[in-house]
């Protein structure tokens, strides 16, 4: 049986989709340390078209961030498949990483989003709260299943409550989230 290809949104509206999302859940990345709380995205639309990407977490009281930039896979393409790229290390940016990001799934309010990559490997479930109902979050890690991920590996990110605003807390300036991610602490 030939593989199906995956389901993604047509006519996202970058307008709409930018400012601050929250991570639900993730598949656990070596690029993300794994005793992370509060993470989050922030977009922000540049003048010439593509995206800046802010991505924070918090590690042991300390704020770790990458920052780098999206753009269409396809400007001919109404289809939300994005290409994401950052630099790394982070405190040292020379080695330019590129991603895939697909919105597979996006409410009509903008308000939460499945976001996956065709390789199957990393999955997210965001939302402009740091927090999502629990019948919508099944149903969306429902829709992941049914485009053939294995939902096992998704792991609830933890928030607090009221999340951290703006850049709060001491800076990791020395890349540690980047090193520890390396090492895969």
């Amino acid at each position: 049986m030939a593989n199906k290809e995956m389901e993604v949104e047509k006519g996202l509206d970058l307008n709409r989709y930018m400012g601050r999302w929250y991570e639900i859940a993730s598949f656990p990345s070596r690029n993300q340390p794994k005793n992370g709380t509060n993470t989050r995205a922030t977009y922000t639309l540049r003048d010439d078209g593509t995206v800046h990407v802010l991505n924070e977490t918090w590690t042991d009281g300390k704020r770790g961030f990458i920052e780098g930039s999206a753009y269409k896979a396809d400007p001919s393409s109404d289809e939300a498949k994005l290409k994401v790229k950052f630099y790394v290390p982070p405190f040292l940016p020379i080695i330019p990483v590129v991603g895939d990001y697909w919105v597979l799934y996006l409410d009509g309010d903008y308000h939460y989003a499945l976001i996956g990559q065709p390789s199957k490997k990393s999955l997210w479930i965001l939302c402009r709260e740091n927090h999502l109902d629990e019948e919508i979050y099944n149903q969306l890690v429902q829709r992941a299943k049914e485009e053939g991920y294995d939902v096992s590996k998704l792991h609830k990110t933890q928030h607090s409550n009221p999340p951290p605003e703006g850049e709060e807390g001491p800076k990791d300036t020395k890349g540690i989230w980047w090193i520890k991610s390396i090492i895969g602490k």
